[in-house]
């Protein structure tokens, strides 16, 4: 099975500029916990959780209505292909720890996100098994990635 038949195509995305109040609403609107963040051409350039608002921002005392999400996103982002097979990008969330790993095209625009929700949905062809490898070896780690 390949990425594309198992990820979430509707992906809101947001600039680097963005208030961090901006992002939290989106978030909350669209009843999601991570929004890719794209440069002017539209490229990853980082990613956001909600987890990285509360201890990047909050805990931190930062002024969410005037800080921009590029203060505190996560660069260097782990990301696939939609014609990568599920298992690459298994391996790739398995390896870093992460829950949702975006999809870029041959141009690095995000076109879709793949969750660990959306293996669990898929379980039946993308293998039990190895849903629950993925999400154990993801959630059972002593040390958590930012994501």
């Amino acid at each position: 099975m390949k990425v594309k038949d198992c990820m979430c195509n509707e992906v809101c995305c947001v600039k680097p500029e963005t208030t961090i109040k901006d992002v939290a609403k989106l978030m909350g609107e669209n009843h999601i916990g991570c929004i890719p963040v794209c440069d002017n051409n539209n490229s990853l350039c980082g990613i956001v959780t909600d987890r990285d608002i509360i201890l990047r921002c909050i805990a931190c005392e930062k002024d969410a209505k005037a800080t921009k999400i590029s203060d505190i996103m996560t660069c260097n982002v782990q990301y696939c292909s939609e014609d990568d097979m599920i298992n690459k990008a298994e391996d790739i969330m398995s390896q870093n720890k992460i829950r949702r790993l975006p999809v870029c095209d041959n141009n690095h625009n995000v076109i879709g996100i793949l969750t660990i929700g959306d293996l669990a949905k898929n379980d039946i062809k993308v293998g039990k098994e190895n849903v629950c490898n993925t999400i154990s070896n993801i959630c059972n780690s002593h040390t958590q990635n930012a994501e």
